[in-house]
């Protein structure tokens, strides 16, 4: 059995002027530590009759409950459907048969939930002082997921997708990585499991995140900025553009490229796909019983969305309940103003890598061509988002706006000097949101429940922080024609088959 680890934050009514979190780190057979704070005293007391929570064993699989299955992938050469055989020469079989399963749990490996013990269950914070720095009714909750090794959400999928690598014999993987949250996770996970990694990461990100590079090399990982000249897609790139920002697409296309040459090498990805989101799910599980916990029930769920994984491993099993009829909270996804797939993109197959060399995927998409400008959010710089997350959109289950930048940090700095974590510039999106809401609850006096996906700290994105408050921070925007220039490169054989669908 997986050792339990519970780590969670809750507020708990005390005498006027009092407030009282429970912070617990435990271990299988451990009790509850209770820290007592007021002002600047502090006192521990023991508590033994909470329930610890257990990591979940299962991840949840969302397909299975939608009354409407979402479009198969296609080939990128016939426009068929893909087959498993086709996945074959980048994933292991396991996450082949995770990606077009229709159960509605899967089981995780013991194994997995070992390492999930490192960090799991991740705590589920009331933002009281938040709440009272902006004046509002609303309770604010967030999921903290800064507390892993990598500082993120990302290890619950890299551990798995390392763990069934190795399980197949796989000697060494190769993925991409935007800000260096996912090239990291994947790095750590690499060296619990005795693999080599190879990262490509997206050059603006590698210009602006040294230590994130310095983090995936502490952990064994070979980074390569990307574009880069290794590959046939990162030479064609710096062909047309020598001083190329790069993008996740560019540097998705690089490490498949070197997936598919070797057959001894196997490609991860970080987001977008069935299996990764899946693997997310265990957020959204505990913070199901958390919030139960608490006797909450969340109205509106806020997350960032880039390629779409930490919004729907908190949200998918709350859409669960949603379509059960148990609850109806309003699900928005958070997107940057400078790359605005699901309000700005078109929903129609294209290609998840710049080179086209991804199976061709129904999504919301700019176009793969499509080059983010070099916004602090590097995790968010994709052209398209995860097609179940489209789908759950299409479907009416979610809904999107896009925030600036400088919103963004605005209310990360609020939430910095409220709360004391300094968020990652991904999850300040989702942050900025919640601010918009809560104000709008002070002047409705709605005292909605907000839960927010706060998915890592930024304690490498520093320089970040110091454009913003040095106040050279810009927002930066797509322009028009450019997204119009990439839509037009979509495959026209494709654009038509789906008109037919």
């Amino acid at each position: 059995m997986a050792t339990q680890s519970f780590y969670y934050a809750d507020p708990l009514p005390l005498s006027k002027g009092q407030q009282l979190f429970r912070f617990s780190a435990l271990k299988t057979k451990t009790k509850h530590l209770r820290l007592l704070s007021n002002g600047c005293r502090a006192r521990a007391a023991w508590n033994a009759d909470v329930k610890p929570l257990e990591i979940p064993r299962q991840w949840y699989n969302l397909i299975a409950d939608l009354p409407v299955k979402p479009p198969p992938s296609l080939h990128p050469k016939t426009f068929e459907p893909i087959k498993p055989e086709d996945l074959s020469p980048l994933f292991p079989d396991a996450l082949i048969k995770q990606e077009a399963s229709n159960d509605r749990f899967i089981d995780i490996p013991d194994e997995v939930l070992d390492i999930y013990g490192l960090w799991r269950p991740t705590p589920l914070i009331r933002a009281k002082r938040l709440e009272k720095l902006l004046d509002t009714p609303a309770r604010i909750y967030y999921k903290y997921e800064g507390v892993s090794p990598a500082g993120s959400h990302k290890p619950n999928t890299a551990v798995p997708q390392v763990y069934y690598n190795a399980q197949q014999g796989i000697k060494k993987i190769v993925t991409e990585t935007g800000a260096g949250q996912w090239g990291s996770s994947l790095a750590f996970a690499s060296s619990l499991f005795g693999l080599d990694c190879e990262v490509w990461q997206v050059r603006a990100s590698f210009d602006q995140k040294p230590y994130r590079r310095l983090m995936m090399e502490t952990w064994g990982a070979k980074v390569h900025p990307s574009p880069s000249r290794i590959t046939e897609a990162g030479r064609k790139i710096l062909q047309m553009d020598q001083s190329s920002p790069g993008s996740l697409g560019i540097a998705i296309s690089e490490a498949v490229e070197v997936a598919a040459m070797n057959a001894d090498t196997k490609y991860c990805l970080g987001s977008v796909l069935n299996h990764v989101l899946l693997h997310q799910t265990v957020i959204g599980e505990e913070c199901l019983k958390q919030m139960e916990y608490f006797g909450e029930t969340p109205d509106i769920i806020i997350g960032c969305a880039g390629g779409g994984s930490n919004l729907a491993g908190l949200s998918f099993p709350f859409i669960r309940e949603k379509l059960s009829g148990k609850i109806n909270p309003v699900i928005r996804a958070v997107e940057p103003a400078a790359c605005p797939s699901l309000t700005k993109g078109v929903y129609t197959y294209d290609y998840g890598d710049t080179a086209g060399m991804t199976p061709l995927m129904k999504m919301h998409t700019l176009g793969h061509d499509f080059i983010p400008d070099p916004i602090h959010a590097g995790g968010l710089r994709y052209h398209g988002m995860a097609p179940l997350l489209s789908h759950v959109y299409e479907l009416g289950h979610m809904e999107a706006i896009s925030i600036p930048q400088t919103e963004c940090f605005q209310g990360a700095i609020q939430f910095a000097r409220s709360e004391g974590l300094i968020p990652a510039p991904e999850p300040t999106h989702a942050i900025a949101a919640t601010i918009r809401e809560a104000l709008r609850c002070r002047e409705t006096g709605e005292a909605k429940v907000i839960l927010m996906a706060m998915c890592g700290h930024g304690h490498f994105d520093l320089a970040a922080y110091e454009k913003y408050l040095q106040g050279n921070m810009v927002d930066l925007s797509f322009e028009e024609e450019n997204i119009k220039e990439s839509l037009a490169k979509i495959p026209q054989v494709v654009a038509s088959s789906q008109n037919n669908r």
